[in-house]
């Protein structure tokens, strides 16, 4: 529909909704945890990627690698699950979702980027044995995806909730308020705890505006009261008394 608007064919997105949007954003904002929408570490992705897959049909580890897969890259489900394997650079661990217009090898066009633009984020080491895993499950064929389904197919966000039982499982973990989308989230808040820049999250995230990617890092208290003290110690320096040149001493 988007598209359609871009290229004239209709005026309006009739199926672009904000109600929603603007409820979810003020119910994120009246969390008491301003950092609630993300992760708070490592272990604990790695306990929200084990207990969707203990919760499955199948027992797919799949289920739990596209999980970790999604939050370590700040990428949506789709695109991890549109990812094919010429698109992860082993060399310098790095993985491109670009924006595709003629048919891959299969003859599927679609890559999960909504059809928008590219993006570009490195592969931290802590996932790299995953990726190197399901490369071999997935073959050398360059077309070939690494994140697929228990039969090969797609994993969408919806399929991903209904296959693990992701919101009983989130619910037990005390996370009930955690959706799909915030494996993203908590991607790209652990980039800017990290003291990644906005523009380079901007790049990673494949958001058109600095402004979205702003709105996606959730702070946490230390990283508040570091930025205070930061601060602090700056003012302090322009305080400090600048102390006078000495004196020349001339002799003759």
């Amino acid at each position: 529909m988007k598209l359609a608007v871009r290229d004239g064919i209709i005026k309006v997105n009739s199926a672009r909704v904000t109600g929603w949007q603007i409820l979810s954003e003020q119910a994120e904002d009246e969390l008491a945890d301003p950092r609630a929408p993300a992760l708070p570490d490592w272990e604990t992705l790695l306990a929200l990627a084990d207990a969707p897959v203990a919760a499955s049909h199948d027992q797919y580890r799949g289920w739990g690698d596209v999980v970790v897969f999604a939050a370590c890259t700040a990428a949506r489900i789709g695109e991890v699950s549109g990812c094919r394997v010429g698109d992860i650079d082993t060399g310098q661990w790095i993985w491109t979702v670009r924006r595709q217009t003629t048919p891959a090898p299969g003859g599927l066009i679609d890559k999960g980027t909504k059809g928008e633009r590219a993006l570009k984020g490195p592969i931290v080491e802590e996932i790299r044995p995953l990726v190197a895993q399901r490369f071999l499950s997935a073959g050398p064929n360059p077309g070939a995806r690494p994140f697929t389904g228990p039969r090969g197919g797609r994993i969408s966000t919806a399929l991903l909730r209904d296959a693990t039982h992701w919101d009983d499982v989130v619910t037990k973990l005390r996370y009930e308020h955690l959706r799909r989308h915030d494996l993203r989230h908590t991607g790209l808040t652990w980039f800017a705890d990290a003291g990644v820049q906005v523009h380079v999250l901007r790049r990673i995230a494949g958001h058109g505006s600095l402004t979205t990617t702003q709105r996606c890092p959730h702070p946490d208290v230390h990283n508040i009261t570091a930025a205070g003290a930061a601060l602090s110690a700056h003012l302090s320096v322009l305080r400090a008394p600048r102390s006078l040149p000495s004196p020349v001493v001339v002799t003759r």
